[in-house]
């Protein structure tokens, strides 16, 4: 079976081009059919000493479970030297699973819908390029109306 999923895609430290793409082509391992959406520059929240964000989303089909997307998602930030010295910090690459079909998971470590993707114009915006008609199965809002309500 396979799950229409959601990946939102950041990067704000070294090459972020890079790492950006490195994610793309990995998640084409992982993912059918994936559309990705061009990337924006951004400003970092909560710590605005660090460097300017690139984010994207990128939207697709798996048949890997959530929890294992979770694990390659974490395996691949891995590969590109992602740290997590405390909360926030800077990252090479930090992908999110912000959908996962119509699923409302809540597991120690996978938290599906993302739980803060409806306060974040730096995942909405690219989200709404590619996939403005994917549905929230918390509130039932589109992507495209939740980032109009921003």
């Amino acid at each position: 079976m396979t799950v229409r999923i959601a990946v939102a895609l950041g990067s704000n430290l070294g090459d972020r081009h890079a790492h950006l793409d490195f994610a793309v082509g990995r998640l084409r391992s992982a993912v059918d059919a994936l559309v990705v959406s061009r990337a924006i520059e951004t400003d970092p929240v909560g710590d605005s000493s660090q460097p300017r964000y690139l984010n994207a989303a990128a939207v697709g089909a798996t048949t890997l479970s959530a929890r294992a997307l979770l694990e390659f998602l974490l395996r691949v930030e891995a590969e590109r030297g992602r740290q997590r010295p405390h909360p926030g910090a800077a990252r090479t690459l930090d992908l999110d699973l912000v959908f996962y079909g119509d699923a409302i998971i809540a597991e120690p470590g996978l938290e599906v819908p993302h739980p803060r993707f409806r306060d974040r114009a730096f995942v909405l915006e690219p989200l709404a390029e590619v996939a403005p008609d994917l549905r929230d199965p918390v509130t039932g809002l589109t992507v495209e109306a939740l980032l109009a309500r921003l």
